[in-house]
């Protein structure tokens, strides 16, 4: 069985802890090699996950003639420019989130990676390829829950380490880039459309200068989502989606454990069905379908485009959060 040869820039703590170890029980992926700025750094993680090569610098694993494919779990001000240098290497790209800073700069992507028209590029987000949302969404297509009108999450943990680059705010840290991407992400998955405005509040830490409490409004018209992302909270996570005639919640719906089954419920006219999902590793399955795209010359799980969209929500809610007035993201009708 071919594999897609994966290629790892930085030793990211998500990359090194998680993902990687992830892939490396996937049936398309072979972690090759992994770069950082620092040999020692590249090696001493190499030998700890069973990586054959390591290279001391990105320029070096991307000239590698047995890499197919990019991991880039770089800090967010990074994502877009060595994104571009991997399309410009030939290689294909799957890229942490959220994909840059701001819409112009995702949209820049956007236009390079159509340059490239053979090689595939997609945005890490790992949780809507876990089976519990393809659960969630059939039951909102069967009608179980009725009209769909509201979707409400929450995403929140507490960290005040100064040396965690998400509270870095010159690198595109805070808590509405980290987790409330998720949050709004999440809301435009089942909608299936963009909202048409936003309104956003921010709480921004004194000495970080990081949004460390955020919240937003999403109006979809049709609908209407709201989410409270934080940074300097117990670690806490859930949504719940709500229709004229019954509700849906999800227990962990962003990071469930890779050890652990996890648990959704439906509430209708019949009573409350709780569902436990088998034990998975979203981040395997994500690395599979994205190997999967490039062997069979397939569209990836989520288009680039998508993307853009999510950032253009980010930047809104962040600049209606400044303006304190609702933003405009795009015009649709209520039905």
């Amino acid at each position: 069985m071919k594999k897609i040869r994966w290629g790892v820039l930085s030793t990211a703590q998500i990359g090194t802890e998680k993902v990687i170890p992830a892939m490396q029980l996937g049936k398309y992926c072979k972690i090759t090699a992994i770069a950082s700025r620092k040999l020692k750094k590249a090696q001493a993680a190499a030998k700890r996950l069973g990586i054959e090569k390591a290279y001391g610098s990105y320029e070096k694993l991307l000239i590698d003639p047995d890499i197919d494919a990019v991991y880039i779990p770089l800090p967010n001000h990074l994502h877009v420019p060595w994104a571009i240098k991997v399309l410009n290497a030939g290689k294909h790209v799957l890229c942490e989130k959220p994909i840059a800073l701001s819409t112009a700069e995702a949209q820049t992507l956007l236009d390079a990676a159509k340059n490239f028209p053979q090689l595939k590029i997609m945005e890490a987000f790992m949780y809507r390829t876990h089976p519990q949302w393809q659960r969630v969404k059939h039951w909102i297509s069967e009608g179980r829950i009725g009209k769909m009108r509201m979707v409400q999450t929450f995403f929140t943990y507490h960290n005040t380490n100064p040396h965690d680059i998400r509270n870095n705010s010159e690198v595109g840290g805070g808590g509405l880039m980290d987790i409330g991407c998720y949050c709004i992400s999440l809301a435009r998955f089942i909608f299936e459309i963009e909202p048409c405005r936003v309104c956003g509040t921010m709480e921004v830490d004194p000495k970080f200068k990081i949004d460390r409490l955020t919240s937003g409004i999403l109006d979809f018209g049709n609908g209407t989502s709201s989410f409270t992302c934080a940074t300097q909270l117990l670690h806490y996570q859930r949504a719940s989606i709500l229709g004229t005639k019954g509700r849906i919640e999800i227990e962990m719906p962003f990071t469930p454990s890779p050890d652990k089954s996890c648990k959704i419920w439906l509430e209708d006219d019949a009573g409350i069905e709780e569902v436990t999902m088998d034990i998975c590793n979203q981040y395997t399955i994500q690395g599979d379908l994205f190997s999967q795209a490039v062997l069979e010359d397939k569209e990836v799980p989520e288009p680039l485009e998508d993307a853009v969209g999510n950032m253009q929500v980010i930047e809104a809610i962040a600049q209606s959060a400044m303006s304190k007035n609702w933003i405009q993201v795009k015009t649709c009708n209520s039905d």
